[in-house]
């Protein structure tokens, strides 16, 4: 991060990270969208980010160690991903999203995610992080016959577009 916390208080220190719009929006484009560049996460955008703030928030994430940004070589576009602390920031999301079922209205396409989340519990959260594990860290998957919680996210997405 670019300055010192305002306090050693650590809700006080994930806030500083997280309690940005933009920046929870990016993490959650990159985490359930898939989206690894910056082209496609200006374009993918549903709040429509202006391409200054993207860039901004991209560096802070960067800087706060919840995505690494993988040097582009000439011709190539330079690849987004999560790191571990980005990973776990997986439960906050599906917090945030089970709070925004539970008190807010929405359109349907865009509430799925978070009820498949809410409703699959603990043991879809480890899955999709896992997934989320292999997927921007190379790490294997526990059991590599087992559906991917990410496809089950994404198949629930389309179902909610075709309804």
């Amino acid at each position: 991060m670019d300055s010192a916390p305002r306090s050693g208080c650590p809700i006080n220190q994930a806030v500083e990270v997280l309690g940005d719009p933009w920046a929870m929006l990016v993490l959650r484009d990159i985490m359930f969208g898939d989206r690894r560049h910056f082209r496609e996460l200006l374009v993918g955008s549903e709040e429509g980010i202006a391409p200054n703030i993207l860039s901004s928030r991209l560096r802070r994430l960067s800087d706060a160690g919840l995505l690494t940004r993988q040097e582009a070589r000439r011709g190539q576009r330079a690849a987004y991903s999560l790191t571990e602390a980005g990973i776990q920031t997986l439960p906050i999301m599906a917090a945030l999203g089970s709070w925004g079922l539970a008190h807010r209205s929405g359109e349907r396409r865009l509430r799925v995610r978070a009820e498949l989340l809410r409703d699959g519990g603990q043991e879809l959260l480890a899955r999709f992080m896992d997934d989320l594990r292999y997927l921007h860290l190379g790490a294997p998957r526990p059991d590599p016959h087992a559906p991917r919680a990410a496809d089950d996210l994404r198949s629930a997405y389309e179902t909610a577009l075709r309804e």
